[in-house]
């Protein structure tokens, strides 16, 4: 069966970014780009037909200049129009066109991530039936250092799954966040410090497991690196952002947007770099 991108165009300035990384990324899979854009459900009947070649037309002025700043190949390519409600629509078309990414643009609401949940982004996110991708830098090259914050959930280990499949030829940093029961209490007694650190070699034994585990079941594998680091998961990953952002964030979403998923929120108000959210399973 091909593949099919599906990518939502809000015909911004700001969405030209993600334009140009559906187009990279129809390319380097063999898949169809399908462009879609919703239109307002309450616009008068007769305006319809005009306004809908208008933004065809838009759409595929944009494709060809797109293509020759980044000198980019045309994929095979579907631009159509949807009316309705743009995160209900896009989670529909994504359902029907049986897509294996969704690509969206950034969260325009930067710093503001009690803002980010009500946007059709977050809804998107929700409800997507396959992998969503946040673009927010320019697509000038294909991602070669792709960032994945692991554990043992299941969530983890899908996005795991997802991104190695989906990139055999990047350098995959796996960065796990722990921490240690006592280390206030006792962290200053060299008996305590031995017994932890015997406990976090354990801890990379058990995910080093998981991993050549995981890499043993696909045929192409990339470049994978293992990292742990003492803290909080969310401040780990958010110094981590910060210091050394990579190209692309890899995550799994854990269901309902704004009511447990803070690093979620953050992330997408603070996009130091593009960011591919997955379902938890």
């Amino acid at each position: 069966m091909s593949r099919t991108l599906l990518f939502a165009c809000d015909l911004s300035a700001e969405n030209r970014a993600a334009f140009a990384r559906a187009i990279r990324l129809a390319n380097d899979t063999g898949a169809r780009l399908d462009v879609i854009h919703v239109l307002d459900p309450h616009l008068p009947r007769r305006v319809v037909p005009r306004l809908e070649e208008a933004v065809v037309a838009d759409i595929t002025a944009t494709l060809t200049d797109i293509r020759e700043d980044y000198a980019l190949d045309e994929p095979a390519t579907l631009i159509q129009t949807v009316a309705g409600a743009p995160y209900a629509e896009i989670i529909r078309e994504a359902h029907e066109r049986e897509a294996d990414m969704i690509i969206l643009g950034t969260h325009r609401k930067r710093g503001q991530p009690d803002l980010v949940t009500g946007t059709s982004l977050a809804r998107v996110l929700r409800g997507a039936p396959c992998p969503v991708l946040s673009v927010s830098h320019p697509a000038t090259q294909p991602w070669q250092d792709i960032l994945v914050p692991v554990d043992f959930s299941l969530t983890c280990r899908h996005t795991l799954h997802e991104t190695l499949r989906r990139f055999p030829e990047g350098r995959l940093t796996l960065l796990h966040a722990w921490n240690i029961p006592g280390e206030r209490e006792l962290g200053s007694r060299s008996d305590y410090a031995l017994w932890r650190d015997r406990e976090v070699a354990r801890l990379r034994r058990h995910l080093e497991q998981e991993i050549d585990q995981l890499l043993g079941e696909l045929e192409r594998v990339p470049e994978v690196t293992l990292e742990l680091e003492q803290g909080d998961p969310l401040e780990v990953l958010m110094t981590r952002l910060r210091r050394q952002p990579p190209q692309l964030l890899a995550l799994g979403s854990r269901g309902q947007l704004g009511r447990h998923s803070q690093i979620t929120e953050r992330l997408l108000a603070e996009p130091h770099c593009d960011i591919m959210l997955c379902r938890s399973w």
